[in-house]
């Protein structure tokens, strides 16, 4: 039951672990830029193979960026039940949408054929993939890296009025804020747990049962939720946060001949996962 209260050790996204790496030491915005063009490949890539070189390609960068592979795969526990979840509605209401395959299973609506199963399975490897990348990407990159890339990526947006500093403050803002939740979310579980509230002795597949013990500390989680927001509206109004004025920055990236190497091999990993006519 314990490992049912270590919920900060199964989220990766949004949390920063500062190795050093090759990868670290990259471009925060070449490297923003190659994450979201590969996250890109790989969910129109509709192959066996070029979702199993995703899923090899995933696992290889958390190698060059020396962060414990078994980490990152923590981070897809929480997101099991929604896998699950979603390749039972995609068997069932998915198999009338693709046409040819060898039918296995027909009743009324139900329709399990070949191409809906290979649906199912590249879906769930798909959704891994881009767990891993997104935690890749938020393990190697501190969120003020973050907030400058996709402000700086984002930039030319400002000729038509776009607020890109303000956009890209609140997505910085809402992935950090994830492993805050986790944490405070793990408190108020040990705390109503010691009070004698049943957590974690249920089995991992009832889903709906371990939904309904989840519940009582739903609204405790809006009202610290609330109450961080708050405290975060007063830490930026004390620093004289004015939302559509011009700001600087203190750091200058300046991109270097590795980062464009990276971003050319990035491009070529791209196109092959999307137009390589794999045979599976």
């Amino acid at each position: 039951m314990a490992s049912e209260f270590e919920l900060s050790r199964n989220i990766t996204i949004g949390q920063y672990v500062p190795t050093g790496s090759f990868i670290h030491q990259l471009d925060p915005r070449i490297k923003l830029l190659v994450f979201t063009i590969l996250v890109l490949a790989i969910a129109l890539n509709t192959s066996y193979v070029g979702n199993a070189l995703g899923l090899l390609l995933s696992i290889y960068l958390f190698w060059v960026s020396k962060i414990p592979v078994s980490y990152g795969l923590s981070g897809i526990k929480p997101a099991i039940p929604f896998i699950i979840i979603l390749a039972v509605l995609q068997l069932i209401f998915q198999g009338n949408v693709f046409s040819g395959g060898t039918v296995f299973f027909e009743y009324g609506f139900i329709l399990i054929t070949s191409e809906s199963i290979r649906l199912v399975i590249v879906s769930a490897v798909r959704f891994v993939e881009i767990i891993l990348l997104s935690s890749v990407l938020t393990l190697s990159t501190s969120t003020t890296e973050l907030t400058h890339a996709i402000q700086s990526l984002l930039s030319p947006l400002k000729k038509i009025k776009f607020p890109v500093h303000e956009f890209s403050l609140i997505i910085t803002i809402a992935i950090r804020f994830v492993p805050t939740f986790a944490i405070e979310m793990e408190k108020m579980m040990k705390a109503q747990a010691s009070r004698g509230a049943d957590f974690g002795s249920g089995e991992w597949w009832r889903i709906i049962q371990r939904t309904k013990d989840m519940l009582p500390i739903i609204i405790p989680l809006f009202n610290i939720a609330l109450s961080r927001a708050e405290d975060l509206i007063l830490a930026m109004e004390s620093r004289c946060f004015t939302p559509g004025n011009e700001r600087s920055a203190y750091s200058v990236y300046k991109a270097l001949g590795r980062d464009y190497i990276v971003l050319i091999i990035g491009l070529l990993i791209s196109l092959l996962l999307l137009f390589y006519p794999f045979p599976y």
